[in-house]
């Protein structure tokens, strides 16, 4: 059964024909549009001092779309949580936790673009005392009681709305990490599966179940068009420039990344990071997904104009979603 989702970073290349603004209010209303057709979750990512404006304010997001939404989860994939002061960090989630009447669920993770530890005047090296201490850190914030950090007694409100807390999810690409997210989160969620193997191990000598192995994960990004040629030649550049952008951050940082760079865009095509499906084509993959694989619609990716976002999911709204429900597919 396909597990249905949206995702928005609010990448605008200086090529899109749309504003920022048209693409928060899009991505709101996306959400809501979602939310009615039962489009279970929205991801939402994290970035600081991007050219291309990606969204650095996922948690002011989160909230808007939590207003226009009642049952999608909304995942802050991933929270760059050492950019964050602990304290506030606390408080946000928490608003946001009874906003959204327990529907956020943020991932933390410890980043890995130096230019975004220097734009608030910290070092990549505070990353790893940072992870180690914020799970413990809000688990003690979010019980309401009052509790020491550094030199002070603190007290964090509101209590969240979630019982007994909000859920901790980390992510990481490292055996540190794995361990770290074994240790104090509630789900960890890798960069590959060699990762998340090496997590259920840590898991397991701590006495924790076995969650199993590694939920499938969306490898496509998925739109749906009457003429994919056509469509493909619209949306080619924003796709272009979003894994070309990912991959030239991961090269830099010497990260692991599930993004490649092209030059060509019939070669990006070819690989089926993005792929443009007609209606029945997107029915008859369906029926073959293995049980919870997602079916990932990124409909703004690079600064696509809202119109053309649109096209996309109401043509799958009309031709496909009745199906795959008629079919208990989704």
């Amino acid at each position: 059964m396909a597990d249905v989702m949206l995702r928005f970073d609010m990448r605008l290349p200086g090529f899109s024909t749309a504003s920022q603004a048209d693409l928060y209010q899009a991505a709101i209303e996306l959400c809501a549009w979602g939310d009615q057709q039962g489009i279970g979750s929205v991801h939402l990512s994290e970035h600081h001092g991007s050219d291309d404006g990606y969204c650095p304010s996922p948690l002011v997001l989160a909230s808007a779309i939590a207003t226009r939404t009642r049952n999608m989860r909304i995942f802050i994939s991933a929270l760059i949580a050492p950019l964050h002061n602990p304290v506030r960090l606390a408080e946000d989630l928490s608003v946001l936790d009874n906003i959204s009447r327990g529907r956020v669920i943020p991932i933390l993770s410890g980043g890995y673009r130096e230019e975004e530890f220097a734009a608030v005047g910290k070092k990549l090296n505070v990353r790893k005392q940072y992870m180690d201490d914020i799970g413990p850190f809000l688990k003690q914030a979010w019980s309401g009681e009052p509790f020491q950090f550094e030199d002070r007694t603190i007290t964090i409100t509101p209590k969240p709305f979630s019982q007994p807390r909000p859920m901790i999810l980390m992510g990481g690409s490292s055996k540190p990490a794995a361990r770290r997210a074994a240790r104090e989160a509630d789900f960890f969620i890798p960069s590959g599966p060699e990762i998340f193997e090496y997590y259920r191990e840590a898991l397991k000598a701590q006495g924790k179940p076995d969650p199993g192995p590694m939920p499938t994960a969306p490898s496509t990004v998925t739109f749906v068009a009457e003429d994919p040629d056509a469509y493909w030649q619209q949306i080619a550049p924003h796709v272009q420039h979003e894994t070309n952008t990912y991959a030239l951050w991961a090269e830099k940082a010497k990260v692991f990344s599930p993004y490649r760079h092209f030059d060509d865009c019939d070669e990006l095509r070819a690989s089926g990071a993005y792929k443009v499906y007609r209606p029945l084509e997107l029915i008859e993959a369906a029926r073959g997904m293995v049980s919870a694989q997602p079916i990932m619609f990124h409909p703004l990716c690079g600064g696509i104009h809202p119109d053309l976002a649109w096209q996309s999911l109401e043509l799958f709204n009309e031709k496909v979603l009745p199906i795959l429900r008629e079919e208990g597919l989704a």
